[in-house]
């Protein structure tokens, strides 16, 4: 899983790192590069919710400005974990599990506007990308009486529209952040709908990049 997340990291910086060097030579912006990771939990909604039930998430991603306004470019990396029954039958001797978990490896790239005001900003992106969803399962051998458990890969594209707020404390901003994720891809027969609510800290590191 390591090797994994490590992957899904150098994917992001690969797909970013050319926009934001172009960023950096035509904008001179004070919010011009944010980090993030953020807590929270992801709240299924729609017909998911009957087998879904939020129980922690994570996210780590960046801000990169565009020019010299509001525009931002905010790639991610998201990690959403669920209880999760799994009410498919998919073969004879697959029984119905619950109590047993679903998680998500999302990456999504989104563009954003960012309106300070005082020390505070308010921000909107919209966005899309996609992953996969481990669900849970439990395959038992009738002859032996042997139980096995263990995960499907459910891979699906994702769009994301979203909103939040910031604070400014000096080199960071705190952050607060909503958003409405849709999956292409159903989990059995359920669409996956979920709104990720999401508390985090932005380290400003602008000045890093920031010419003399």
């Amino acid at each position: 899983m390591k090797n994994l997340t490590r992957s899904l990291l150098l994917l992001l910086v690969t797909c970013v790192l050319p926009i934001f060097t172009k960023a950096q030579e035509i904008s001179a912006r004070q919010d011009k590069f944010y980090t993030m990771s953020g807590f929270g939990f992801s709240v299924p909604v729609g017909k998911i919710s009957a087998n879904a039930r939020p129980k922690f998430s994570t996210s780590v991603g960046a801000n990169f400005g565009l020019g010299d306004g509001g525009l931002f470019l905010y790639p991610k990396i998201s990690l959403h974990v669920f209880g999760f029954d799994n009410p498919i039958r998919e073969k004879e001797n697959s029984y119905y599990l619950e109590k047993g978990r679903a998680t998500t490896y999302l990456l999504n790239v989104a563009l954003g506007y960012r309106k300070i005001i005082n020390k505070f900003a308010f921000y909107g992106f919209v966005g899309g990308g996609g992953g996969f969803v481990l669900t849970p399962r439990v395959m038992v051998d009738q002859e032996s009486s042997i139980a096995t458990l263990n995960n499907k890969t459910n891979y699906t594209g994702i769009i994301e529209p979203g909103i939040g707020i910031e604070y400014n404390l000096g080199g960071a901003n705190m952050f607060f952040e909503s958003s409405f994720m849709h999956g292409f891809s159903k989990l059995g027969n359920q669409a996956f709908n979920t709104v990720p609510l999401t508390i985090g800290i932005k380290p400003n590191l602008s000045r890093l990049f920031n010419k003399k």
